[in-house]
């Protein structure tokens, strides 16, 4: 079929004798072709329906029979609604028009569940409480072993390990999660004082819950796998909340006081134990100083005592004259006087007032 301009065969804008197709024309010549295949229109038949029909039965064929999977995700594809395998992330194709299926399970993303509060945003319907601000409550509420009550606000974080099992074993797993997850954290809180719930106990119950809501979902078989039960906000009731914001703080400024003692005896303990240390070491030097002098003295005086027991005569006279040398050195004025002299007052200079006196 050939196209012809509605200005003739003159040459158009373009000039060289181009002509251009009339959009106008090719519109009312779609509009002619499609009256004659539809039926009940001038020149309409049976043959126009059914090219129309196929045509869309093919078109939702092609539509049908691809589908693509997310990288942190595999599809579980079912045919006539029985589970036929998994598929991993990437484009696939599959039978069209419904014969087969295809889910997307996000196997390696983290989900959560969040109770006593909702994150804005969620688009999981199971993230958070359903009911409102009173069912919320009602789900934090819990008892204690000592019979007190206790706001317990709790996230859980999971992952989906077997889709098949996930999509087929349990009706609404994420919902039977959450009633899981509840009934847990009760039979752990509630075998717990309300003093090891709010302060020293948090960690033991965040390690056992995760273990029994890890039991719990392999023997319902919900092909969910629980990284991690974190626990958030733990509060008393409102009414004696004051009271007890009062002896928690009480309690804090007890072990800062217990923690200050502390850190003094450490700093002064030790201290005091050093120079304990240090002064018996120097009175054992002194000790062991003393007992060595006094041994030398008397190996000296020893040996002194045997020389002299073999010649008392040149043995005194040796000790005077070493005994000489040691003195007379110390003495700036000597003076050295005959046996007969009588005094010795003559010989001294008594107006001189600058020598020193001997």
């Amino acid at each position: 079929m050939s196209w012809q301009n509605a200005n003739g065969p003159s040459g158009g804008p373009r000039g060289n004798g181009a002509t251009l197709p009339d959009l106008e024309g090719l519109i009312r010549q779609g509009q002619d072709v499609l009256k004659q295949l539809l039926p009940g229109g001038p020149g309409g038949s049976p043959r126009g329906l059914i090219v129309l029909t196929i045509l869309a039965l093919v078109g939702l064929g092609a539509w049908t029979a691809y589908y693509t999977v997310p990288s942190d995700s595999v599809a579980v594809v079912q045919r006539f609604g029985k589970y036929l395998k998994d598929v991993q992330p990437g484009l696939h194709f599959k039978l069209p028009l419904g014969i087969d299926t295809a889910t997307i399970v996000p196997v390696k993303r983290q989900l959560k569940q969040e109770f006593g509060f909702t994150t804005p945003g969620a688009i999981d319907p199971y993230q958070s409480p359903s009911g409102g601000e009173r069912e919320t409550r009602q789900e934090t509420e819990m008892v204690t072993g000592d019979l007190n009550a206790a706001l317990v606000e709790w996230v859980v974080q999971y992952r989906i390990s077997d889709p098949a099992k996930f999509l087929f074993e349990v009706r609404e797993p994420s919902q039977t999660l959450r009633y899981v997850s509840e009934s847990v954290m009760r039979e752990v809180v509630g075998d717990r004082t309300v003093d090891e719930v709010i302060t020293i106990g948090r960690q033991e119950i965040e390690i056992e819950a995760l273990t029994k809501m890890q039991a719990l979902s392999t023997k319902y078989a919900m092909g969910i796998s629980i990284d991690q039960v974190q626990l958030k906000n733990i509060n008393p009731p409102q009414p004696v909340q004051e009271s007890f914001n009062e002896v928690n703080q009480a309690q804090q400024e007890k072990e800062k006081l217990i923690n200050e003692a502390r850190r003094d005896y450490n700093k002064v303990i030790p201290l005091a134990e050093g120079e304990k240390d240090q002064r018996i070491r120097e009175a054992d030097g002194y000790r062991l100083k003393r007992i060595n002098e006094a041994e030398g003295d008397v190996a000296r005086f020893s040996a002194l005592l045997t020389e002299y027991s073999k010649a008392p005569e040149v043995t005194r006279r040796r000790i005077y004259i070493e005994t000489l040398q040691d003195v007379m050195p110390r003495i700036r004025s000597k003076i050295v006087i005959d046996e007969q002299t009588r005094g010795i007052l003559p010989l001294l200079n008594l107006d001189s007032r600058n020598e020193d006196r001997p």
